[in-house]
């Protein structure tokens, strides 16, 4: 019924935006010099040319750009990821064609998914709850009956981070659906009083606090310890993934990571990044969504000021940002140091978000990650101040796709230019469904990288071999090592430096 209602509510702010949309139709909109020097599609490489992520501003008809450092996985994603430059988007007087409209359609229009959730309530070290929701098998299948993934299974897993208010959209749902039909396991995390998740503690989790994420990643690693592990955020989801991995560095037990339409810049994002109509929406869902704890939270925070404000900054504020009463010291000090307390005591604004900024680490990430954008995103903001292209422009493992259009986790595209991956995980089944453009692009992305470090690990194994080092010795002592030693401690069963080895080299 929330969503619903939260569905309706758009559709009639659309209904008042969509005469002044600025989005519809396929006239190309003035932009910087630099991103139209950017934007300028990824031709096709052939042998002895100049790699095509160095020839940023020769003219292509293709509506995308892969902005990134030029490097070996570049080019090899360039060569192999098909799917980059397959993205036929909507043009003309069509609904699709709307950056509003289908960023609405895709984050808040009800959807009933095929796929069935079983739901792990996780227990951490405050006692505080979050919650897996395990994606097991697509309605009508022979499997779909099955109520526990097995612990022995190879199958990898995808960990999805939805968006930091705790609705579970359509690009999720379907999100989920892709990834069972090329053979992944998926698992949706839910925070602190998400999603149905029971809140049993006096304290939220933070925008940027990975500390819940932390023991929700071993947990995953200790029940599935054979498979790898990847991961995927949508939204302002992206930001606590991208956390995480920062925190966490080579140490995060992930193979390689999505952001699907991103908010870097968070700050800056909460305090005036927001079209009015889009902002009011997403006030709303949040006091609905926490007027339920109304009682229990007014013990930690001011309830009146919470429930009082117009913006995102001022919720964000009122739950984090304020002196918690006297009557709960004891409880906000033993806690503030998990740094997901509801309220704060340190806390200015500014002071916040040295927390809880997505990119705070981000040089200490040691993993790809691709993040896919739209210039015409109406909800991160305009790209020449929300996206930061240096970034991706010097780090070699962050990749951008960066569409001309698609709105906000939308990438709406023509008929038939939603086509399937090939070469999906292990165990993917024969006669799998057509994925979206961005989930197709998640998914090959997915496989080229783990393509690629295999070819490393090969190389390099051949090259000790060679050299008399044995190294045929370290591939099988890789492939067979005991599952018993991850029971006797969470953690992952791989050795995570012998993964990351070839980090360096991808970087030539």
């Amino acid at each position: 019924m929330l969503g619903w209602l939260v569905a309706v509510g758009c559709v009639i702010l659309v209904a008042w935006i969509w005469p002044r949309s600025k989005y519809l139709g396929s006239r190309k909109k003035p932009s910087d010099a630099l991103l139209t020097g950017l934007l300028t599609g990824i031709p096709r490489q052939k042998a002895g040319e100049t790699p095509a992520s160095d020839r940023g501003h020769e003219k292509s008809a293709s509506p995308v750009a892969l902005i990134c450092k030029p490097s070996a996985l570049a080019n090899y994603l360039l060569k192999h990821c098909r799917t980059f430059n397959s993205y036929s988007p909507c043009v003309g007087w069509s609904w699709r064609a709307s950056a509003i409209l289908q960023s609405v359609y895709d984050t808040c229009w009800p959807y009933s998914s095929p796929v069935q959730f079983v739901r792990d309530h996780l227990q951490l070290s405050d006692e505080g709850l979050v919650s897996l929701d395990w994606a097991l098998a697509l309605c009508g299948t022979s499997s779909h009956k099955r109520r526990r993934t097995s612990s022995t299974s190879t199958s990898p897993v995808l960990l999805i981070v939805p968006n930091s208010f705790g609705k579970i959209t359509r690009n999720v749902l379907k999100l989920c659906e892709a990834a069972l039909s090329h053979g992944y396991l998926p698992v949706v995390f839910n925070r602190r009083s998400h999603n149905g998740t029971p809140l049993t503690t006096l304290k939220l989790q933070q925008f940027g606090d990975p500390a819940d994420l932390r023991e929700a990643v071993r947990y995953i690693r200790y029940r599935q310890p054979a498979g790898r592990l990847y991961a995927a955020g949508e939204s302002t989801g992206s930001g606590l993934l991208l956390s995480y991995l920062g925190e966490c560095g080579s140490s995060s037990y992930i193979t390689a990571a999505v952001c699907l339409s991103p908010v870097f810049r968070c700050q800056s994002w909460f305090e005036s990044g927001l079209p009015r109509a889009v902002q009011w929406a997403l006030v709303l869902y949040q006091k609905m969504s926490l007027s339920r704890y109304r009682t229990v939270l007014g013990e930690t925070v001011h309830a009146d000021s919470l429930f009082s404000s117009s913006s995102l900054r001022g919720l964000e504020e009122s739950l984090f940002c304020q002196t918690p009463h006297k009557s709960t010291t004891i409880t906000t000090t033993t806690t503030t140091s998990s740094g997901t307390t509801g309220g704060n005591t340190s806390g200015t604004w500014e002071a916040y978000w040295d927390r809880n900024e997505p990119l705070r680490d981000v040089d200490e990430v040691a993993i790809p990650v691709l993040s896919i954008c739209a210039r015409d995103d109406p909800v991160r903001g305009p790209p020449r101040s929300t996206l930061p292209l240096e970034l991706f422009q010097t780090n070699p493992h962050f990749f951008l796709l960066l569409t001309e259009h698609g709105g906000h986790c939308g990438f709406s595209a023509r008929s038939g230019g939603d086509a399937p991956v090939t070469g999906g995980a292990p165990g993917a089944g024969v006669g799998m469904p057509r994925t979206s453009w961005s989930h197709g692009a998640l998914l090959e992305f997915f496989r080229a990288t783990t393509d690629f470090f295999a070819a490393e690990e090969r190389a390099k194994h051949l090259a000790a071999r060679r050299r008399g080092l044995g190294g045929g010795m370290v591939g099988r002592s890789f492939r067979h090592r005991s599952i018993s030693t991850c029971k006797r401690v969470p953690e992952c069963s791989h050795n995570i430096h012998a993964i990351y080895s070839w980090q360096r080299s991808y970087t030539r």
